[in-house]
């Protein structure tokens, strides 16, 4: 089988009429979660992963509401909570250059211009102009790098390298 990649959690039904709540893992949530487009639901406790087509979809505060085709009502979206929607590799697409999937980035060891190895990135979070990468510091609290040409020098997803610009007040 396909290598499969997270794209969002199911974290809750949302009302009466089969809306699901989902937290995007996903850098092109409106483009992955278009109408017509197929996910796959990796249910708690099923063995064989469940095919999904995107009927709908919202934004609403943080999450991304989905409706599925052929799927009414809450009772039938009830068993989703807590399922994790996939994609197959194959539906991952060419990316710009300088542009990267999150599992490309997660896990990278992250260095120094000087060489120092600071830690490695555990997590994107993505609260709007650009991408913020947590890094798991080595005895020490989590640091927040931003995704912008300044601190970030060169990404090596080949070899889960990165190198950063240690600015001034960076990890203060």
């Amino acid at each position: 089988m396909e290598q499969m990649f997270n794209v969002g959690k199911i974290v809750n039904t949302h009302g009466l009429m089969g809306e699901v709540r989902v937290i995007s893992q996903t850098d092109f949530a409106d483009e992955r979660f278009a109408q017509g487009n197929e996910l796959f639901l990796f249910a708690k406790g099923s063995k064989k992963p469940e095919k999904l087509i995107i009927k709908t979809h919202r934004k609403h505060k943080n999450f991304d509401l989905l409706t599925f085709e052929g799927i009414i009502g809450i009772n039938n979206v009830e068993r989703m909570r807590d399922g994790m929607l996939k994609v197959p590799e194959s539906q991952l697409g060419e990316l710009e250059e300088n542009e990267y999937y999150f599992h490309e980035i997660v896990g990278c060891e992250v260095y120094t211009e000087k060489g120092e190895l600071l830690g490695e990135i555990s997590e994107i979070l993505t609260p709007g102009a650009n991408d913020v990468w947590v890094v798991q510091m080595k005895g020490q609290k989590d640091k927040l790098v931003p995704y912008i040409a300044d601190v970030v020098k060169s990404v090596n997803t080949k070899d889960k390298k990165i190198t950063i610009s240690v600015m001034e007040g960076l990890f203060d």
